[in-house]
Order: structure tokens, then sequence, then C-alpha cells
């Protein structure tokens, strides 16, 4: 690919923000997953609510929530978006806790970022929350699971296993 045909850079080769002004609104949603793999004693501490820090799933989910809404002040080529919905879940699973986000708006690009970060930020405070019990867990597998609308339509992951 050469340069000029590079979104992101300008004609001096530097980063720029993208002028979406021109293109059209639509409906836009984004899906992505973020797995934090956990120990069978911090798993029963959190189905047991006896982490130190309290309600960690919860925790995480409103920081997921929060994190969407910062994306553009977190990855600096982000668009500010009026975000309509934002979806975290947390499915506590035998090897850890799976988080999977969705997010929608209306409007001229994307939200895969919004999801991207929300994921991330969720399994990073799920993390921060079981760190005293836990300081090996790992943070796996944050990836983009679907998403639609816009010019290049719709993606979806293939399926397979998800935790």
């Amino acid at each position: 690919m050469r340069k000029e045909e590079l979104s992101h850079l300008d004609s001096k080769g530097r980063a720029r923000m993208v002028d979406v002004s021109a293109k059209p609104v639509s409906m836009r949603r984004a899906v992505a997953e973020a797995f934090v793999r956990l120990s069978k004693g911090t798993l029963s501490f959190i189905a047991e609510g006896r982490l130190p820090k309290g309600d960690a799933l919860e925790t995480a989910r409103l920081a997921g929530i929060m994190a969407a809404k910062r994306t553009p002040e977190l990855v600096p080529l982000c668009h500010p978006l009026l975000l309509t919905h934002v979806d975290v879940r947390a499915e506590v699973r035998k090897t850890g806790v799976r988080f999977e986000v969705s997010v929608s708006c209306t409007g001229p690009t994307g939200v895969e970022m919004e999801a991207l970060v929300a994921a991330s930020v969720a399994a990073l405070t799920l993390y921060d929350m079981v760190k005293a019990v836990e300081k090996g867990a790992t943070i796996d597998r944050i990836r983009l699971l679907e998403k639609s609308g816009g010019k290049s339509g719709p993606f979806r992951v293939s399926t397979g296993r998800k935790g």
C-alpha cells in the first residue's frame, strides 16, 4: 500500500484524524470480548462475594461502560461519538471470566474501538479487583467478534471456542 493510500496519514506522513463529515450516517454496532484467566480459588471468591475490594464483576462491568464513552480520550485518532447503547456482560466460566461488550450508535464511523476499549478496561478492572488474591491472573483474547454498519459492511469472526 502506498503512503498516499493510507487514510490516517497526511501528505507528509504524519498521523491525522480522518475527516468523516461527508460520510453518511448509519446504524453502527460492534461486539468485542476479553477473557480473564483465573484460578478456581479466585473464581470461588468472586462467586461468594469474598474479594477484599467487593463486587468485582459489577465494578468491571461499570468500568467497561465508562471506558467505551471515553475511548477518544485514550485512542488518539478515534472520533468522539454519541453512543446510544453500551452493554457489558460478565460470564463466569470454568477457567475464568469472559466479558462480552456490545456498543451501538448512529453515526458516520464505526464503534469497534469503543467495544474493544470497553472489553479491555473491564478485564483490567477485574484484574485490579482480584490481584490481592491472584497476581498471576492473565488477560487473554481481546478481539472484535462482529460489527455492522458502514461502507465496509458486516464482519463476524468465525465461530469457535470463546473461553
